[in-house]
């Protein structure tokens, strides 16, 4: 296929998908479940009063919101996914006060067929919608209210007093008013997943959470939908089968040159500056994974640390707040890093002040993280009130888009201070028209996206419908990380290769196209298998199901990379130099089959009703976020610090022990102790209810507290790889890492060789 169609087929692709992507936001916008202005009893005694409904998401929001137990599956494991355990509170009340009426025992007591009929009575009352749009009122039986306030009673304990099976300290929210708003917001995600659409027979989350009390079952639609996103994965499989046996056979390997291109090659000041960049990854890195070692323990040990009361200190929903965004921090440094080392040398020159952007961007960098950071503390411990100081320089609530909006606006302003930064150091090489120019063209394209796109955290805004806002939610975790960054990586990594004179920058070019063709018709429209269940309508759940089927195809082939990647690694004796980059790459195609591909659909077919936000969810997180963006991340810091000073000779020992541990490490704790753990949950969630497979009866029992105690042994291993990566690193600066001091004379700056 000519380059010319391959941009077509890549340009329809993109136009097409979010043309698609965008209709479905409209239709989220005018089906999202609505917020009551009233809540009101058939007596018209008020329930809640107006306004309490969002204010409560706020309170939730400033809590910690999705790292302080979940919503409609959304969010964090140790506490209770709210919704679901709202929904099961109010159900066995009302049953047991119905009963108790008739009879003076208590439900479980009662005779099948009594039980049956209460269930039955049950059903009609809860998915009956007597919500009123023109007054903006939703009214309810006066049993609900009844159970509205025995709820409202036990959730001021729990957020009053404390609950360690939860995870959640004394004095997390002592303000009666704050706690009232809080059960009000918690009854609507509840009501929403249980009350029939208008004019329809599901709720307006599809039957999520797993309830059989209120009839919560899988729908036809999930069914069916299941069933052609496995035809889809089989015909896509079989079709990319085909392609791969259809093309050519390789062609003779590629001469390697006989020395390393980049020995005596002089590097920019620019290029230097980043390596302070790779320095604070490191620290980053360590930082992470100590208050890692803090939120996995939580989950055995719910107010302490090996005895060591830190939950006033280090509440839950902090360590679990700074251990996400750490690493998504030092995995996008290293991105952003990578792109600054290799701009220039593409270019082959170095514009002016470039230093001095790269050193602004540092520093600016450092200001949002480690403001965002003391931001978020003090939010969780509601020390900047419930007016809107939480909002712009606190915690936003949600998961993976943590930062205060304040702390949102400047990492975007920094991300676009980074793609004028790569712009104006690639406008040289963009000029020249040579052969690179296609590569070169869709590493600024994913530049831009890379920029733009954290942008639609913006619109999630502070009184937003939480289904709106999880659609925007989904745009940067899934677009803006897993789709334009996965283009950016694959573009940097032939730039890389291209570099050592190892691959042709032609076919470099065009199979990246290619790549990022097939990636990307799969993983836009895929955002929204992110959303089946949270307040959107079933058209959502279709289009998920299908192209997040074909998302995964790519992942199944990935192995052709590994392959390509380790025979690059023996061309020549002096590629041996970068071979623990090059290792890293290789293991990252491992892990986007093992932990993008198999276990992504393991929880991707709309019938992971019963899956959602279990321990099933960390086991495909884990394994994708580290294990492809994580080690993708540190093959592009070890390579850019090898190709800084390529005269060195590495003391590789460390390198060698945390390549392995790391990787073992992190297979022992997804096999070992996070899969078991969530599959067992599924199985309760099938059998008894969601809420049982999250309540602490369940995950607080001899054999599923075994299995989360053995968690331990991978991540000590995943610990002891994570330090001694930070310790060779940091090894570099003081010598301990190298062999002999640099050797790299003073030389004519090379352009990045077109072959």
């Amino acid at each position: 296929m000519s380059t010319r169609r391959l941009w077509a087929a890549f340009g329809t692709v993109i136009a097409v998908s979010f043309l698609t992507l965008g209709y479905a936001g409209v239709r989220i916008y005018q089906q999202a479940p609505p917020v009551p202005e009233r809540i009101v009893t058939d007596e018209g005694t008020a329930l809640v009063e107006p306004g309490d409904v969002q204010a409560g998401q706020n309170v939730w929001r400033s809590l910690g919101g999705m790292e302080v137990g979940s919503i409609w599956g959304h969010g964090s494991y140790v506490a209770p996914d709210w919704t679901a355990d709202w929904l099961h509170r109010e159900a066995t009340f009302i049953l047991d006060t119905w009963s108790n009426q008739e009879t003076g025992a208590p439900f479980d007591k009662r005779p099948a067929e009594d039980q049956a009929r209460l269930t039955e009575r049950l059903r009609g009352m809860m998915r009956a919608n007597r919500y009123d749009a023109a007054t903006g009122t939703l009214t309810v039986e006066r049993v609900r209210a009844e159970a509205f306030a025995a709820n409202l009673t036990h959730y001021r304990n729990v957020f009053g007093n404390g609950r360690e099976e939860y995870a959640i300290p004394r004095g997390a929210l002592t303000d009666p008013a704050k706690q009232q708003q809080l059960a009000a917001f918690f009854f609507w995600s509840s009501w929403a997943a249980s009350t029939n659409r208008p004019n329809d027979t599901v709720s307006y989350t599809s039957n999520w959470p797993h309830e059989p009390l209120v009839a919560n079952r899988p729908t036809p639609d999930v069914i069916v939908w299941t069933g052609v996103s496995i035809l889809m994965l089989l015909a896509g499989i079989g079709l990319m089968a085909f392609w791969y046996a259809s093309q050519p056979a390789d062609s003779p390997d590629r001469q390697a040159p006989e020395t390393d291109p980049l020995l005596g090659a002089a590097t920019f000041p620019s290029q230097r500056a980043t390596r302070k960049y790779f320095w604070t990854v490191a620290a980053l890195m360590l930082l992470q994974i100590a208050v890692g070692i803090v939120t996995a323990h939580y989950g055995v040990e719910g107010d302490g640390f090996y005895g060591w009361k830190i939950d006033q200190v280090l509440p839950y929903s902090v360590a679990r707040t700074w251990h996400v965004q750490l690493g998504i921090f030092w995995i996008a440094t290293t991105w952003l890093a990578a792109g600054l080392y290799i701009a220039p040398g593409v270019g082959g020159t170095e514009p002016r002040f470039q230093r001095l952007g790269v050193n602004l961007l540092f520093g600016a960098l450092l200001v949002v993280v480690l403001g965002s950071l003391a931001g978020q503390w003090l939010s969780v411990k509601q020390v900047l009130g419930s007016g809107t100081l939480w909002f712009y320089v606190g915690h936003s609530g949600y998961e993976y888009i943590d930062l205060g909006r304040a702390w949102q606006i400047a990492l975007l302003v920094g991300l676009f201070l980074w793609l004028g930064l790569m712009i104006r150091a690639l406008l040289p090489a963009l000029r020249r028209r040579d052969e690179q120019r296609t590569i070169l063209m869709l590493f600024a394209f994913s530049a831009v996206a890379i920029a733009g796109f954290y942008g639609a955290a913006l619109g999630a805004g502070q009184h937003t419908n939480l289904a709106i806002a999880e659609y925007w939610r989904w745009w940067v975790v899934h677009l803006w990380v897993e789709g334009f960054f996965e283009v950016f990586a694959t573009v940097i990594i032939a730039f890389l290769f291209a570099r050592l004179g190892l691959v042709s920058l032609v076919s470099a070019g065009r199979n990246s196209v290619l790549a990022s063709t097939i990636y990307l018709a799969g993983g836009i429209i895929g955002t929204l298998h992110h959303l089946y269940f949270s307040g959107t309508p079933t058209m959502v759940l279709a289009l998920g199901a299908v192209f997040s089927a074909l998302e995964v195809v790519p992942l199944l082939f990935v192995g052709f990379d590994a392959w390509h990647n380790l025979k690059l690694s023996g061309r020549a004796p002096w590629v041996q130099k970068y071979r623990w980059p090059i290792s890293f790459f290789i293991a990252v195609a491992f892990w986007n089959l093992v932990g993008a591909g198999l276990f992504g659909f393991m929880i991707n077919p709309p019938i992971a009703l019963y899956m959602q936000g279990l321990n099933t969810t960390p086991v495909h997180g884990h394994a994708a976020l580290f294990g492809v963006y994580g080690l993708l991340g540190i093959g592009l810091m070890l390579f850019a610090l090898r190709a800084l000073r390529p005269g060195e000779v590495w003391r590789d020992g460390l390198l060698r022990f945390s390549f392995w541990s790391l990787n073992v490490g992190l297979f022992a704790m997804v096999v070992i102790s996070l899969l078991p753990v969530g599959l067992m949950q599924t199985w309760a969630a099938v059998e008894h209810g969601y809420w049982y497979a999250r309540s602490p009866e369940f995950l607080q029992s001899p054999v599923v507290g075994t299995f989360r105690w053995l968690r331990v042994i991978g991540d000590t291993m995943f610990t002891a790889g994570v330090v001694a990566l930070v310790l060779f690193v940091y090894g570099l600066i003081t010598g301990h890492s190298t062999r002999v001091a640099a050797t790299t004379p003073a030389g004519t700056v090379v352009r990045l060789p077109v072959h």
